[in-house]
């Protein structure tokens, strides 16, 4: 089942976190494939972390204890998440599920209407504006880079989904 805050085809703050949390992971110099997992899998994270972790127990590993199930710890600068042990890629595991770029575009990308590359662009060349210090930190990230601009990129991503105008393109002027 989707969060809640990603019914019904909105750009939402939800999207617009997973969106930024993997364009900074990107940056970081995650694999495409694996910025996409963290980005949903951290997105996810904080909407848990802001309902109290409430629903299934044992979605949230207690912290200081090794999960259960095959999982290891993984660190992007500051913030914890976890693994599956082994495999070729490297994807984000929550609630016992690993994010992949199919959920990711599912329950993501989705949401654009096939214009999810111009919102791509505006989250790689925002996060490239901040230092690496401030990018490994969490709270660095969530107070300086998304909670500043969240509502912004949403009405501008909202605005570009609704069937106007692409805004990245602009119209030919008359002479």
């Amino acid at each position: 089942m989707e969060p809640a805050s990603v019914r019904g085809g909105r750009i939402t703050r939800f999207v617009v976190m997973a969106t930024l949390q993997a364009a900074r992971a990107f940056e970081l110099g995650l694999p495409i494939d694996s910025a996409l997992s963290w980005g949903l899998n951290r997105a996810i994270f904080y909407a848990a972390a802001k309902r109290g972790f409430k629903g299934k127990p044992g979605g949230a590993p207690s912290h200081g204890r090794v999960p259960e199930g095959g999982l290891e710890e993984y660190r992007l600068g500051d913030e914890k998440a976890y693994r599956r042990s082994g495999g070729s890629k490297l994807y984000f595991v929550i609630g016992g599920k690993a994010q992949t770029r199919e959920d990711f575009e599912k329950q993501i990308t989705a949401r654009f209407g096939g214009k999810f590359e111009a919102a791509w662009e505006d989250s790689l060349d925002y996060v490239r504006h901040f230092d690496r210090d401030t990018l490994l930190s969490g709270e660095g990230f969530f107070s300086a880079v998304y909670r500043p601009k969240r509502d912004e990129f949403a009405a501008k991503w909202n605005e570009m989904t609704s069937g106007s105008e692409d805004p990245t393109k602009q119209k030919p002027r008359r002479k």
